[in-house]
């Protein structure tokens, strides 16, 4: 049930006392000094008269209400069903408290407690109380403007929105459309917008919220040329370029990128269109242009922690640790929103340099949030690298997750450790002791397939695989691993192929359920087929296990040269992998 956020006791009761309370004049201060001994009255201690005196008009501009009994007890009944989520009474109560006061703060209350009830007819009449009560308030205005585009009264709405149009133009049309974000009609909606910005044919925001009108109809002929002439009207304007860009990126993320590229050449100073570039390149995944885009808006947006960090990600990304490690080093200069994730990474970059202490000491800073887990156990790896098993799953076994899913990985990360150091037993015993507490996490189902495979327990491996399916049935890797597992270490190759076509189906260019499918293939003595499956597989992802499988294909084959540089090239880049080395000795004089 739903609960509404209490307006504190105590300030409640002051706000309906006040309501009583006859205005006071202020008694002057006593002089104490000479004109000589008196300072200058400083711009601060201006603003601070200023600011009193308007908050002493819009007090005087108040309705006087006597503090009844029934007002109060109805002002508390109100407060208190909301708090006990009873969102009728509250609403009913409060609008009824409006009703009856005039009062423009009790109206304001009605409207929110309506809208969280989403009663859209108490929240209207609630909106018209302090919109006439408060008629200077740009604040109920808006609100009761929005409310009626939602319920499509545009003839009620319109005048209101001339009347505030004309209070701050340009940014009025600016927000335009978040008054109008909710209309069903949005073709009605775009032709409201014209005719509001037919009076101000030379001003580049109106063009601007009717292009944004002409978007959300689904008109982008007409959205784009309402931009082109914003731009022409105000040339470089980057809200119109950024509205343009994003209704490309809907269609064509290329042309999107070509268009913010041409315009950065006109407007090279146009920072937050290079800073919606810099991430467009992310998602295109064109790294190395991104990362030139960010390091060059480090220096446009000085001690800004979203900038560094990306560019700091990127350097990451691309094998630069040392330039990786300043540029995070500063964001934490920059008072970033998530310190701990730059603590993470700055952990990372640590152990890319080799540096073991400095990676830990970065990861010891990571004390909540999505990075808690994934720090401790990289916490752990380090500890058991250095021969300190014991430790790292004592650390492990005392960090408590923030909520089940991080409390499952940590489930994960103790047996990881423990299959690293080929501790398969202990492993199992873990992941069974996880699936104690969480009878239904395929994740752990799945890791304790994996191990129990290692311990040639097969009964366990496709129990808990069959079970995941049964909770995922869309998890292409389950399928896959239950269908290589049946083609390599059983005989049911007709079950096998039928996994495996499922997995493929749900995953058609995953490397390694092409791997598995040629393997089965093999298997089956489909050698040309096999191959075929193999060789995608190898030319998406040169996986040592991969070629293994490959090369024992070609050599099956007769093709005992291709296949022995198969294997020596993967050998050079592998040289300790398990499956590569048990190929070659069985295979190989």
């Amino acid at each position: 049930m739903a609960h509404l956020k209490p307006l504190p006791l105590y300030a409640a009761l002051l706000f309906a006392a006040a309501c009583s309370q006859p205005g006071v004049k202020a008694s002057q201060p006593v002089a104490v000094e000479t004109q000589a001994q008196q300072p200058a009255v400083a711009a601060a201690d201006l603003d601070a008269e200023a600011e009193a005196l308007a908050l002493a008009e819009a007090e005087a501009a108040l309705p006087k209400q006597p503090l009844t009994p029934d007002i109060l007890f109805k002002f508390l009944v109100a407060e208190v069903a909301g708090q006990r989520g009873e969102m009728g009474v509250a609403q009913a109560t409060y609008l009824d408290l409006a009703r009856q006061t005039q009062d423009p703060r009790i109206a304001r209350r009605a409207v929110e407690v309506s809208m969280f009830a989403r009663d859209q007819a108490g929240a209207l009449e609630s909106a018209r109380l302090w919109a006439a009560a408060e008629p200077t308030s740009e604040r109920a205005q808006q609100t009761l403007a929005a409310l009626l585009l939602n319920e499509g009264r545009l003839d009620e709405a319109e005048p209101i929105l001339r009347i505030l149009l004309q209070e701050d133009t340009a940014n009025s049309f600016l927000h335009l459309s978040a008054l109008m974000g909710k209309m069903r009609d949005t073709r009605a909606a775009q032709e409201l917008v014209e005719r509001l910005a037919a009076d101000h044919p030379t001003l580049p925001e109106a063009r601007f919220a009717v292009a944004q009108a002409a978007a959300s109809a689904g008109r982008s002929e007409e959205a784009f040329a309402a931009l082109q002439q914003a731009d022409e009207q105000r040339p470089g304007w980057e809200p119109a370029a950024l509205l343009r860009a994003q209704m490309l990126a809907k269609t064509s993320g290329p042309d999107a990128l070509a268009f913010m590229r041409d315009f950065l050449v006109r407007h090279p100073g146009a920072r937050d269109v290079r800073l919606a570039y810099a991430r467009a390149l992310v998602n295109a995944n064109q790294f190395t242009e991104a990362r030139a885009e960010f390091t060059r808006l480090t220096g446009e947006f000085p001690r800004n922690a979203e900038v560094s960090f990306a560019a700091g990600l990127l350097s990451l990304q691309m094998g630069d640790v040392e330039v990786a490690r300043d540029l995070l080093t500063q964001t934490l200069e920059y008072n970033p929103r998530d310190p701990d994730m730059v603590h993470y990474y700055l952990g990372q970059v640590a152990e890319q340099m080799k540096q073991p202490e400095v990676a830990a000491a970065h990861y010891v800073e990571v004390t909540t949030g999505n990075y808690l887990v994934p720090a401790r156990a990289r916490q752990a790896a380090l500890l058991a690298r250095e021969g300190r098993l014991d430790e790292a799953r004592t650390l492990l076994a005392f960090t408590h997750g923030e909520n089940d899913a991080q409390n499952v990985r940590l489930v994960q990360a103790q047996a990881e450790l423990l299959r690293d150091n080929k501790k398969h037993a202990e492993a199992v015993e873990v992941l069974s002791a996880g699936l104690k507490r969480f009878p239904d996490s395929a994740d752990l189902l799945y890791d304790r397939a994996m191990v129990a495979e290692k311990l040639d327990k097969l009964d366990m491996l496709e129990a808990d695989l069959r079970r995941v399916i049964v909770l995922r049935p869309d998890d292409a890797q389950a399928y896959n691993a239950l269908g290589y597992t049946l083609a390599d270490r059983t005989d049911r190759l007709a079950e096998a192929v039928v996994l495996l076509d499922k997995a493929l189906a749900l995953a058609p260019e995953d490397p390694f359920i092409l791997d598995s499918v040629g393997w089965a293939q093999y298997r089956a003595g489909n050698l040309a087929r096999a191959q075929e499956y193999l060789e995608r597989a190898y030319k998406t992802r040169p996986d040592p296990e991969i070629a293994a499988h490959l090369g024992e294909v070609l050599w099956a084959r007769g093709l005992r040269e291709e296949a022995g540089k198969l294997w020596q090239t993967s050998l050079q880049a592998h040289p300790q992998n398990e499956v590569l080395l048990e190929t070659l000795r069985r295979l190989t004089p």
